[in-house]
């Protein structure tokens, strides 16, 4: 019966544990993605120009709305 116990106390401090360190984690990684986004504007400008189109401030603007709702 002390076994059985043991036991359970140790699964029960790895699934805590792992639960912790996967907040933990996802919360840095929202701080860092926002701090240093994957994308900026000059990307999209180059990325625009580069399939023919001249964009403007407005697309632009719109692209980092939509890029950054998909971040959150």
């Amino acid at each position: 019966m002390q076994l059985f116990m043991d036991i359970l106390k140790v699964l029960f401090g790895l699934i805590v544990g792992g639960v912790i360190g996967f907040i933990i984690a996802r919360n840095y990684m929202k701080k860092y993605l926002k701090k240093n986004p994957p994308i900026n504007e000059q990307m999209i400008k180059a990325m625009m120009t580069q399939m023919g189109r001249t964009p403007s401030q407005k697309q632009v603007n719109q692209m980092m709305k939509s890029m950054s709702k998909y971040m959150d």
